[in-house]
């Protein structure tokens, strides 16, 4: 039994020495939301856009913002059902993320991983995340596949 122990002592002291001397880090099989990276394509004059991107920041995330006027041709071409459009849309992992989906839905998508396409919050409801202000409106993020079937992912 103890030499188990000091077997098991000893594999994990080289393993950590091993780590500390090659910088190697030990993969996650969650990502966290630092670790992960969101494309954010924007219309470089939308204010409510830019307050999504300081939401998703603010809760860890590492956004690439990309401004451009053509919208609805970046909307066609990855596939977002023209009944959920928003004002701006992401891709993180895979996935599609159409307008002002909170962070914490991400991060329950990209732990879930669901055979969806995406999340959606069509619209620019009052309250949502970006478009805070003196009232809230009720919303529903849904999720949609590549058909634009959708399901109800969370209320507010």
């Amino acid at each position: 039994m103890k030499k188990d122990l000091r077997r098991t002592v000893a594999f994990g002291a080289a393993l950590f020495a091993l780590t500390l001397t090659t910088g190697a880090v030990m993969p996650s099989v969650n990502p966290t939301p630092k670790e992960t990276r969101i494309t954010v394509y924007k219309d470089p004059s939308c204010g409510c856009c830019k307050n999504w991107i300081e939401h998703l920041i603010k809760h860890g995330y590492r956004v690439d913002a990309k401004d451009t006027p053509a919208m609805a041709e970046i909307k066609r071409t990855l596939g977002v059902p023209e009944a959920l459009t928003a004002c701006h849309t992401a891709v993180v992992n895979g996935y599609l993320i159409e307008g002002h989906v909170p962070a914490a839905d991400i991060a329950r998508l990209l732990k879930e991983k669901p055979k969806v396409a995406g999340l959606a919050v069509p619209g620019m409801p009052m309250g949502s995340p970006g478009m805070e202000g003196p009232r809230q409106q009720h919303y529903q993020v849904l999720s949609f596949d590549k058909s634009g079937k959708t399901k109800v992912f969370a209320s507010y």
